[in-house]
């Protein structure tokens, strides 16, 4: 029987670890990949401009349309419509089309400015639809087919595009007739409200500063960012236009545009700010969005690009890329297997192979706290010194498993549900909620408790190896539990009030000022 269980346990254990130890040996993969390419890529990006600059005058600028999808967001509509009209770019080339499916006072605010900005002699164009079907992707293609303009620039309602966006993405369009896609970076307009908000911009610039143009300059696959960006028209269409049966639309265009034989660049230095979210509630509901798509969009374009003539590099790189969430259900079966395997199996008698296999795990656990730290260093002066937010992103990171491996299971399962808008910051509450006890945060809770029994059963047994891999599975699934119930909502919209634990996660300016 014992026998049995070893064969049976251990590899399940062991496999999962290894999966991770691979999606984590990538980051290093990416780094090297960003590392290699940076100083070409500058060069490149120096030439295209020049080139323009001899080739091409202001006369010769193309119609473009800005795009600004909004649903039910009061107060967040205003400031992204006027920061759209006031980009540097010739009057009478440049449209902004509000693509409004609002259902609330937003489209009252919507109607003022935009009356306010034609008067003034701005080109704004409102979009409504009789129902909200594809959502943000149907809100897309409808309104394409307003207008012949071959270029549309997309912005989502928190986001503040700097006025130069057009005059420095336009020209790649111009000289490279090959791209179809030109990607900003995003910024942060409320990095510093929050240790969450701290949080998630080293994570965010992590992404943006070394995995997408890792991906862009060395002929890899890259996704559109669903917002800031640059879109050429042939490049949708070629692709089969916006489609709406995955919850991440920019990816699986981007992909199949790709797949068309249309190439995406990428502007490192060109940056776009946008509001991080301050609630965990509305990160988790972010990040579900994300996994479950992700995932729906993997299940739905793999095989193609299985069957494309790109590279074997690019291939593998689009596997770890798309299927990425699927490190959350691994971290989960782990969290829970840990404390079986040593209760069970004869732990101690693991042969050195393990003990070598489990020290290559601890080092792929670091990769991601290397390429934050290497996108801070780089990013800003002094950027090294962010790294004391990465245990608290750490935790975050994991403790979001439980509601990202219910996204992937649904994805999986082939279960659709609504796009649902992550709320911006000062959003008023449209929708009141029931006063209940959610089910995700209990589960949270319950597995950061179990893990810490699993911890201290390891310690005991003087299993000290996998001793970190249980103190940040109880540290993020406590934290993350605890948190989703400081910031659930009342039926009348207010937080329940759990004044110190709510502060305890505030981040006084005083410690964490540079």
């Amino acid at each position: 029987m014992q026998d049995f269980l070893n064969i049976v346990l251990i590899p399940a254990y062991v496999f999962p670890a290894a999966m991770l130890m691979l999606f984590g040996a990538n980051l290093y993969v990416m780094i090297i990949f960003f590392l290699r390419r940076r100083n070409q890529a500058c060069t490149e990006k120096n030439a295209i401009m020049s080139a323009y600059s001899e080739r091409f005058s202001e006369a010769d600028l193309p119609p473009v349309v800005t795009q600004i999808p909004i649903y039910n967001e009061y107060n967040v509509a205003e400031r992204a419509i006027r920061a759209a009209v006031e980009m540097d770019y010739p009057k009478g080339r440049h449209m902004v089309q509000v693509l409004d499916d609002s259902t609330d006072e937003t489209r009252r605010v919507i109607d003022r400015v935009a009356e306010e900005l034609t008067r003034n002699g701005h080109n704004i164009q409102v979009v409504r639809r009789d129902s909200r079907e594809g959502f943000k992707a149907g809100a897309l293609e409808h309104a394409m087919s307003q207008t012949e303009a071959d270029f549309f620039a997309i912005f989502d309602a928190d986001f503040v595009p700097p006025k130069d966006f057009l005059l420095r993405t336009i020209p790649v369009m111009m000289v490279r007739e090959d791209v179809g896609l030109v990607q900003a970076r995003w910024g942060h307009l409320n990095r510093n409200s929050s240790m969450l908000t701290r949080a998630q911009a080293v994570g965010i610039d992590g992404h943006f500063a070394i995995e997408q143009p890792a991906r862009a300059w060395n002929s890899l696959f890259m996704n559109f960012n669903g917002t800031a960006g640059l879109w050429r028209r042939q490049a949708i269409e070629g692709a089969g236009g916006w489609e709406h049966d995955t919850l991440t639309e920019d990816m699986d265009l981007s992909y199949r545009s790709q797949l068309a034989g249309w190439k995406p660049f990428f502007l490192w230095d060109l940056v776009v700010p946008a509001e991080l979210p301050e609630d965990i509630n509305a990160f988790k509901s972010q990040q579900f969005r994300w996994a479950k798509g992700s995932m729906q969009t993997a299940i739905k374009l793999l095989p193609r690009v299985f069957a494309s003539d790109f590279s074997v590099k690019a291939k593998i790189e689009a596997v770890f890329h798309m299927v990425h969430y699927c490190i959350h259900p691994l971290m989960m079966w782990l969290a829970i297997m840990t404390l079986p395997v040593l209760i069970l199996t004869d732990f101690g008698d693991f042969p050195p192979f393990y003990r070598l296999f489990f020290a290559l795990v601890l080092l792929s656990m670091i990769a991601p706290t290397i390429l934050y730290a290497v996108s801070q260093s780089l990013l800003y002066p002094g950027g090294w010194s962010r790294i004391k937010y990465l245990p608290f992103l750490t935790a975050i990171g994991t403790g979001i498993a439980v509601s990202n491996s219910r996204a992937v299971w649904q994805a999986i399962r082939g279960k659709q549900s609504d796009f649902i808008r992550t709320p911006k910051q000062w959003d008023k509450p449209v929708v009141q909620y029931h006063i209940r006890m959610p089910l995700v945060p209990v589960i949270e809770i319950a597995l950061g408790i179990y893990s810490f029994i699993s911890l201290s059963y390891y310690l005991q047994a003087q299993k000290y190896m996998i001793g970190p891999f249980l103190l940040l599975y109880a540290c993020g699934f406590t934290t993350v539990g605890l948190l989703s119930l400081a910031h659930m909502k009342f039926r009348s919209g207010r937080q329940i009030s759990w004044p110190s634990l709510a502060h305890a996660f505030r981040t006084p300016r005083r410690i964490f000022a540079r």
